[in-house]
């Protein structure tokens, strides 16, 4: 009776985690090896010559390795502006606290179309921060924050950032205050407290928003889009573009597996080696 209960309360999850993900994520994978079609989204038949082509040209290729590039690096930026924060927002006396959350989660409460719109109107030539500039007497000419890969690492930082400072403040919440007192009391200055105990300690929590930041960065398609424009495109925009565009919907599925693929490798190195080095 037990089991029967259990399969019936776990029947609606099972459901929808087929319907939503499992479905949608096998009709990708075999739509990446149908042949094109004239007219129609599928040809008759498989093929590997989508992926043939993706890895015969070095355009995608780039193109790939340029997007790895951005979602590391806003990644690595994202952490290093996370981790102070997420410390201080841990802290169990800080003052102001409700006001602080509300400056941290504030991003999440605007669309991610209207945030990249936003940045457009700061990193534009003539937007906020070049006229600044130059009303200041800095500059003479504007600075190229706009359609390059600067710019979009710059907006993906702003878009992602409560994913990273979020699971890093759990992972502090979590740590035993008396863990560093007790390295304190032993003589260990500040700067080795957080190097040598808190950091191991907050792994957990550096690792999961690594994790969140780099995948969503590598799938993000509305802020390159917007702040890239057509000089910088990411491989998540060229599978749009694909499927939406020229109606190439094997061509843009081969693309986006491939994406998943190396993303996904990526993401499981990443997780051995920061915990082989947690676990020493």
């Amino acid at each position: 009776m037990r089991q029967r209960t259990a399969i019936l309360l776990l029947l609606p999850a099972a459901i929808l985690l087929t319907v939503f993900l499992a479905v949608p994520y096998v009709t990708v994978i075999t739509s990446a090896f149908r042949t094109p079609g004239e007219g129609t989204p599928f040809g008759e038949g498989y093929t590997l010559g989508n992926f043939g082509r993706i890895f015969s040209q070095w355009y995608y290729i780039g193109q790939a390795l340029n997007t790895m590039l951005i979602g590391a690096i806003t990644t690595l930026v994202t952490l290093l502006i996370a981790l102070p924060v997420a410390f201080q927002l841990a802290r169990p006396k800080l003052f102001l606290r409700g006001l602080a959350y509300g400056i941290v989660l504030s991003p999440l409460l605007v669309g991610i179309v209207i945030r990249s719109y936003g940045w457009t109107i700061l990193l534009g030539n003539n937007g906020v921060i070049n006229r600044t500039l130059r009303d200041w007497g800095l500059i003479d000419h504007p600075l190229p924050l706009m359609y390059n890969t600067l710019g979009i690492i710059i907006a993906l930082t702003h878009v992602f950032l409560p994913f990273m400072i979020l699971p890093i403040m759990s992972a502090v919440q979590g740590i035993d205050p008396s863990v560093p007192a007790a390295a304190r009391s032993l003589g260990a200055k500040r700067f080795t407290v957080i190097r040598r105990v808190l950091l191991p300690l907050a792994m957990p929590g550096i690792q999961s928003g690594c994790i969140l930041v780099f995948v969503l960065s590598l799938s993000s398609y509305v802020t390159p889009a917007l702040i890239g424009g057509f000089r910088v495109k990411t491989t998540a925009v060229t599978v749009v573009d694909a499927m939406l565009d020229t109606f190439q919907w094997p061509f843009g599925a081969a693309l986006a597996l491939t994406l998943a693929v190396v993303g996904g490798g990526t993401v499981l190195i990443f997780a051995r080696l920061t915990r082989i080095k947690w676990k020493t």
